[in-house]
């Protein structure tokens, strides 16, 4: 698959350079939880949040760099099951944590954002680290009582995501809609690449 990276044009020319060395995101508001992100097919959004890191003062050179890789095992959540697998894994976490007398992460607004998505996906990023955090104490009790495990570690996630506000008056599409894959297990990276520019439509 193809998917695109918006980063620093330093951050690009040192993963087309040296690709072995991928920094992944680590935030607690990542939406997909932590890994590194790519845009599916999509230059263009890649490139915008870029652009917007520029003005925020945390890029210097916005641009792209466009990623080869593969899903293997996906929390998708484009499917019905994993979105469902997810709510359950809520409910324990919000178990654990009365429990323990602490509150669940709230998924927040920025005041720059007019359209209020809910750009800080603390309470998802929660949900989705607990769910692997859940899955890797599975593996790991399997291993010490029978030397091998079943359970699978997801290698990647992704999920469509609606923001920006309306395309236009009255519409369903939003500017900013797209497709964003994290990628957890780095193996699923099978290369980078500086894309050519292409012909933009009239």
């Amino acid at each position: 698959m193809i998917g695109f990276h918006g980063c620093d044009e330093s951050v690009r020319n040192e993963l087309v350079n040296n690709p072995n060395k991928i920094k992944k995101s680590q935030e607690k508001f990542d939406w997909l939880g932590n890994g590194f992100y790519v845009w599916e097919n999509n230059f263009e959004r890649a490139l915008k949040w870029a652009e917007d890191k520029l003005e925020r003062g945390t890029v210097a050179n916005p641009s792209v760099v466009g990623v080869i890789y593969q899903l293997d095992y996906c929390l998708d959540f484009t499917d019905s099951q994993f979105i469902g697998v997810l709510c359950d894994y809520y409910e324990l976490l919000k178990t654990d944590l009365e429990f323990t007398g602490k509150k669940l992460p709230q998924n927040k607004d920025v005041k720059r954002d007019a359209h209020q998505d809910l750009v800080l996906r603390e309470l998802d990023c929660a949900v989705i680290e607990y769910l692997h955090q859940k899955i890797e104490d599975a593996i790991k009790r399997d291993e010490e009582e029978k030397g091998f495990s079943e359970i699978r570690r997801f290698d990647t996630a992704r999920g469509i995501f609606t923001e920006g506000g309306p395309a236009y008056e009255g519409a369903g599409i939003q500017t900013k809609n797209h497709i964003q894959i994290c990628i957890r297990n780095l193996n699923c990276i099978k290369g980078f690449f500086i894309p050519r520019e292409t012909a933009k439509f009239p």
